[in-house]
């Protein structure tokens, strides 16, 4: 999954050129201003993509089920990775 858009806010997949990253990074902005409100990322210790919200922002229960969603639809397409090696 590379971009989603949703009603607020925009979900991007940075091209960040690391070999030894066997994940992906995505930054997470509002779609009006483009202003970053935070990124999604593989946290190792928890074995899943998680989102790291950046300082002073504040979330509505639509945006979180965005995200969420987001989420979920990351895990499946590693699921389904894992599945086909």
């Amino acid at each position: 999954m590379d971009n989603k858009e949703y009603k607020y806010m925009l979900i991007e997949k940075l091209n960040i050129e690391n070999k030894k990253r066997k994940t992906n990074i995505y930054s997470v902005k509002t779609k009006k201003a483009k202003f970053i409100i935070g990124c999604i990322k593989w946290h190792p210790s928890w074995r899943q993509y998680c989102f790291f919200p950046g300082q002073d922002t504040v979330f509505s229960k639509g945006c979180l089920e965005d995200i969420n969603n987001f989420l979920e639809q990351l895990k499946q397409e590693r699921k389904n990775k894992n599945n086909e090696s």
